[in-house]
């Protein structure tokens, strides 16, 4: 068993010394409850609803920040990882919405968001790279940020490269639904982690920011698509996760939730503006 948090925090925009502390103090907290993996929220260094792209620029940083010195630092306590959302400022010079997975000795890989929603594609350039999965001691982690979890290409992705964990660092805007409802952002977790049988950490945040309300919708779900743990609070959402049942594709006796994938019907999936009615 692999015991995994999603602390649900509330950044403030622009401070970086404030946020490094704030995240600093919520990997502390999930690894003295026992926590090996510990997801923080989208841009958790930074907050998110910049004014302009001059603004986002005056908190980016980039892997060798000291904000990652300090979440190694409790990571190495108990050969933790890390997965956690940044205002990446790229050697390229360019900004990219982006989150590091650390562990003990410092950031492991970055990956950045590929799919921007909104004012997002204002400031940030969307990633070039597609996500990969890290191969660690807990088990084989993807990472995905926030609007990309709405996209199966990617969750399919992630699970044809093996992934056992889908690690999502989230700011979901709150959005209208019926009482009783999960957040539609869950329930697209759900699927992903019922379609692909593997484990999903979703890590959103909590607040107002610039008029901007979160959803607070922290979920960690099981490969079978059910909710374990959650969180409505400033706290985590932290269950005890099997995550070598992941590797277990098999439906029953007859199916595979890979194997039975028909890719001959879906190579037109690109050019579907091709398949479409003509009249």
């Amino acid at each position: 068993m692999t015991r995994v948090a999603a602390y649900q925090l509330s950044p403030r925009i622009g401070d970086l010394q404030y946020n490094l502390q704030l995240s600093t103090a919520a990997i502390r907290t999930s690894v003295d409850a026992g926590a090996r993996v510990v997801v923080l929220p989208e841009l958790v260094s930074s907050g998110y609803v910049f004014a302009s792209r001059a603004e986002a620029a005056s908190v980016a940083i980039d892997s060798d920040h000291p904000l990652f010195e300090c979440w190694a630092a409790e990571a190495s306590r108990a050969d933790a990882i890390v997965i956690g959302g940044f205002c990446e400022l790229g050697g390229d010079g360019l900004l990219y919405n982006s989150a590091a997975i650390c562990d003990g000795a410092g950031v492991v890989a970055v990956y950045r968001k590929s799919h921007l929603w909104d004012r997002e594609k204002l400031v940030f350039e969307p990633g070039a790279e597609p996500p990969t999965v890290i191969d660690t001691p807990l088990g084989r982690i993807g990472v995905l940020i926030c609007y990309d979890l709405e996209f199966p290409e990617l969750t399919r992705l992630l699970a044809l490269a093996g992934a056992d964990l889908i690690a999502v660092p989230a700011n979901w805007p709150l959005v209208p639904r019926p009482a009783g409802e999960h957040p539609p952002e869950v329930v697209a977790a759900m699927a992903a982690a019922r379609a692909n049988r593997m484990f999903v950490a979703c890590c959103d945040r909590l607040g107002d920011e610039r008029g901007v309300r979160w959803t607070g919708g922290t979920a960690l779900i099981s490969e079978l698509g059910f909710v374990v743990a959650a969180t409505a609070e400033p706290a985590m959402a932290i269950a005890d996760l099997d995550l070598a049942r992941a590797r277990e594709k098999r439906l029953g006796p007859h199916n595979h939730a890979l194997e039975d994938r028909r890719p001959d019907l879906y190579r037109n999936t690109l050019h579907a503006r091709e398949l479409a009615p003509r009249g």
